[in-house]
């Protein structure tokens, strides 16, 4: 089958079970999941004729708070294919289909409320970035986080607190006796701070905007990420989202860009 039909089947086909789970999910008492709930994102994108390309990106995120916890939980994938011209080993330029993005990643974050504000918060992170500036990394922290703003309107948290980061650089090319060679590159680790910085803003009774400034901060390299999204709900359960993510690497290997952004067109089902 045809990968745009596809694509789009899936995308018809997860509309389509929201909307009926929503029918029948509308009767649950939301006081009995002791203060859970979540989303799922999912985004296509494919171009045919001169150039072909496709796009998937996919999230998933889960988050409770009641009188005791405050705990978040994500899982993001993204893969791209794209049409490129390449010169073969005769000379000759052809086009080939290759992929040009591929990561996931996954993280939690488990606080324990102190008071009303106040919190211990544990966090745990991993990506894996085939194309990006490290090939995977991965942090474990502990911290205070406090909610400084909550109201129908606004949320406002931020957490910060020390902790450490394993990761490996991607490889790299290097020549030998003029014949292009891959290098692995070692795994780095080292003592980090991490940041976070959580808004979120209720413009109107079916608009949302929410922003998260994440930063894990070494002496080695300082790890920087943003992500805004302003999100248009169509239902109680289903929402169409644009986002718009940056990430930033201050150490890099030459050659190597510092900044990759990814903008996004999302279906949300919210449960």
């Amino acid at each position: 089958m045809n990968k745009t039909l596809l694509g789009g089947l899936l995308l018809a086909g997860f509309a389509s079970f929201a909307a009926h789970a929503q029918d029948a999910g509308d009767a649950v008492d939301l006081g009995n999941r002791g203060g859970w709930s979540g989303s799922g994102e999912f985004g296509f994108a494919s171009s045919t004729g001169n150039s072909r390309s496709e796009n998937v990106n996919a999230k998933l995120g889960l988050s409770q708070e009641n009188e005791q916890w405050k705990n978040n939980f994500f899982v993001d994938a993204l893969r791209s294919k794209s049409q490129q011209r390449i010169v073969d080993t005769a000379g000759n330029t052809i086009k080939q289909f290759n992929t040009t993005a591929n990561r996931y990643d996954a993280g939690a974050s488990v606080g324990l409320k102190l008071d009303t504000r106040s919190y211990i918060v544990g966090a745990a992170r991993y990506e894996h970035d085939e194309f990006g500036a490290n090939l995977w990394q991965g942090t474990v922290s502990l911290g205070y986080g406090y909610i400084a703003l909550k109201d129908e309107r606004n949320e406002l948290s931020f957490e910060i607190g020390p902790g450490y980061k394993r990761y490996r650089p991607a490889d790299a090319e290097v020549l030998v006796a003029g014949v292009p060679v891959i290098q692995r590159q070692p795994t780095e680790g080292e003592v980090v701070g991490r940041g976070l910085i959580n808004y979120k803003f209720k413009l109107s009774a079916n608009t949302t905007f929410e922003d998260t400034f994440l930063t894990e901060a070494g002496s080695k390299n300082t790890y920087m990420q943003n992500d805004a999204g302003l999100a248009v709900s169509m239902t109680r359960k289903l929402a169409l989202k644009v986002g718009f993510q940056i990430r930033h690497n201050s150490d890099v290997l030459p050659g190597v860009k510092q900044t990759d952004t990814l903008t996004t067109t999302n279906l949300v089902y919210s449960f």
